[in-house]
């Protein structure tokens, strides 16, 4: 993905603050006389409850409490449900009535709720409403582990009152137990190994909806005397690792265990003494144990593996002049010599080459005429090889930015973002280091100066990106992967960066799009209109009484109609004769673009409406009790962006006395 988890954090506390002070506004309504208000109504699977203020339109300080949000949850197939789980996430809807209990269109609807639960998606956690006053979010259980109960706030503003509703459910977690845990064989040689094999199980099927690090353990690998992966992340379901014997010379308890799995799983392995020779693996070239197949290639990669083998006697001494004869189960690879004779170090070597398959495969070496009794003969298995293509897939392809909205509008800005690119090849695995990146961009600057793209290093690479001439994009220019599949958004102010590689037959690119974000709020909304920059003419937030407190919110935009910078503070400033609280959110966030469904669209293809943050003020008298004089509060709020650029807009709000 990617760095959007990062937006998830970001705006979930946002949203809970928003919810805190919402809450605070009707309980301060409620203790002043704002109403009788109404206790909730229930809809569906949730329960909604109404929250009262004034008008603020006019000089009455009328109450409303009519207004009311009702919440309901469904599941995928629609039915009423308000069980979740990680694999039944659920849709949340809001129904927001006004006073007369008609439907409220093109409400922003905010949802709230305990995110070490469940989170939303989209990631803003904020919808408008249709046409029948509803909506909609979806929600997922925040982890694997995540258990218990919770309840979802949905919380707008009807005719200048905060509205909200509350709603409950369930979080099951996801239970998991082992299956048998096998050893195969459970009897070894001295010196020789086995392949530990253990099963997740979720109501008796193997768990496969995502990976679980199981860890290993045993007695001889305490005492040093035996080795096998301490943790192994399960494989569609499945846990597997090599245990080596090391001279324990003993039977042997193996046992798996795992974070929230209560009944941890064992097996015995019987392990014969050190006997006259055993034989063990040494190790593989490649060193990270993966071939491509045959006739990939690619940068550093082989198609053949080059196993080494060692054989001793009891004493770990090496013997030299021994036959080891050489076998895989696999069909799907060619050993390239069957049998081979120790030399002076006890080593002996097989090559391995691979096929027109992916796959992974294990070698066995076993010593021909060391049978003793009804045993097999000495024999060891090499660690897993893996044939894979290991070039880049474009469904493994991912480009992210560490910022969507930069301070850039017609402004030099060498930090502005950083642009990371990571590769998967066809099985999920990391593509070989030194895989090249281009990248190419419509507006501004992206790269190195050295090399212009980037070489992946584990997988991942990247480069700064920076804002500067062109400032206006050119429809098609330049010709990228990416817009002649689809193209560039043309909207003023959104730069469209590409990014491309290849895996030796086809062009692999991603497109992510970055705000160039002026540095003046100078197009401001409040409630869809307008306001005003004119300290002489102040926008007018109305008459309210002295116990009241008013609540609005703006709705900030650059030049373009794009979000202000990420980070750009926004606070209430030359407050006389009022008081402020904390602005909500108190910094413009990262934002992606997105479309009038607020779904975020990294790539600004779906680019539409206003791009901007919206924020909540709340405004009191300095005389809530007692009031002896009509008063008039005067205030500004103020922008300031990261690079220091001032925005004001001027407010007034009159203040009555019982």
């Amino acid at each position: 993905m990617n760095n959007y988890e990062h937006d998830f954090a970001a705006r979930h506390g946002v949203r809970a603050a928003t919810l805190a002070s919402g809450m605070a506004i009707a309980l301060l309504l409620a203790a002043c006389g704002g109403g009788g208000g109404n206790p909730g109504t229930t809809g569906g699977s949730g329960s909604g409850s109404t929250g009262g203020g004034s008008t603020g339109n006019g000089g009455s300080g009328t109450v409303t409490n009519s207004a009311a949000v009702t919440l309901a949850f469904s599941n995928a197939g629609g039915a009423s449900t308000n069980a979740l789980s990680g694999a039944t996430p659920l849709t949340v809807k809001a129904t927001v009535l006004d006073a007369n209990k008609k439907p409220v269109p093109n409400a922003i609807v905010t949802f709230a709720t305990d995110n070490s639960l469940a989170t939303f998606s989209p990631t803003a956690g904020t919808a408008l409403t249709d046409a029948n006053g509803v909506a909609s979010v979806t929600m997922r259980a925040a982890s694997l582990a995540a258990g218990g109960a919770g309840t979802v706030t949905a919380t707008t503003s009807v005719a200048g009152a905060t509205v909200s509703g509350t709603g409950n459910y369930s979080v099951g977690a996801t239970t998991l137990a082992f299956g048998a845990l096998s050893a195969s064989p459970s009897s070894l040689q001295a010196y020789g190994s086995t392949v530990l094999s253990v099963d997740l199980l979720s109501g008796g099927a193997k768990y496969t909806s995502q990976q679980v690090n199981v860890s290993f353990s045993s007695a001889c690998v305490t005492a040093g005397k035996a080795t096998l992966a301490a943790t192994v992340a399960t494989n569609n379901g499945t846990a597997q690792t090599v245990y080596r014997d090391k001279g324990c010379a003993n039977n042997d308890t193996i046992t798996v265990s795992a974070d929230g799995i209560a009944q941890a799983a064992t097996t015995a392995v019987t392990i014969a003494p050190p006997s006259a020779a055993s034989v063990q693996f040494v190790g593989a070239t490649p060193t990270n144990q993966s071939i491509v197949i045959q006739g990939q290639g690619g940068n550093g990669r082989t198609e053949t593996a080059v196993l080494t083998f060692k054989v001793v006697d009891s004493f770990g001494n090496p013997l030299a002049g021994k036959q080891v004869n050489f076998s895989t189960a696999s069909p799907y690879v060619r050993i390239n010599k069957a049998s081979d004779t120790t030399d002076a170090s006890g080593s002996v070597i097989t090559t391995v080459n691979s096929g027109t398959t992916p796959t992974s495969f294990r070698v066995q070496a076993t010593l021909p005429g060391t049978a003793s009794g009804t045993g097999p003969d000495i024999s060891t298995m090499s660690d897993s090889i893996v044939v894979t293509n290991g070039l880049p897939v474009q469904r493994a392809f991912t480009l992210a930015t560490d910022k969507f909205n930069v301070e850039g509008w017609n402004i030099l800005n060498g930090s502005a973002a950083t642009i990371t690119v990571s590769l998967g090849d066809a099985f999920g695995n990391l593509v070989p280091d030194g895989t090249p990146i281009v990248f190419q961009t419509n507006m501004g600057a992206v790269g190195s100066s050295s090399t212009g793209g980037c070489n992946t290093v584990n997988g991942n690479c990247s480069v700064p990106f920076r804002t500067q001439q062109p400032f206006t994009a050119t429809p098609g220019l330049p010709a990228t992967p990416c817009n002649a599949a689809s193209p560039d958004a043309t909207r003023a102010g959104l730069a469209t960066i590409c990014a491309s590689t290849t895996d030796g037959s086809n062009v692999l690119y991603q497109k992510t799009a970055i705000f160039f974000s002026g540095s003046t709020a100078v197009n401001t909304f409040m409630s869809g209109t307008k306001v005003s920059f004119d300290a002489t003419n102040p926008n007018d937030l109305g008459t309210i009484a002295s116990s009241a407190t008013k609540v609005f919110q703006l709705e900030l935009n650059d030049v373009n109609l794009n979000p202000m910078p990420a980070g750009s503070r926004v606070e209430i400033t030359s407050m006389l004769n009022g008081n402020a609280s904390a602005v909500v959110p108190a910094t413009v966030p990262n934002i992606a673009p997105h479309g009038t469904t607020n779904v975020d669209d990294p790539t600004g293809n779906s680019i539409s409406g206003n791009q901007g943050s919206t924020h909540t003020f709340s405004i009191s008298s300095t005389q809530p009790t007692e009031c002896k004089n009509a008063t008039q509060a005067s205030f500004n709020v103020t922008v300031t962006t990261p690079l220091g650029s001032v925005t004001n807009i001027p407010f007034k709000l009159s203040f009555t006395c019982p």
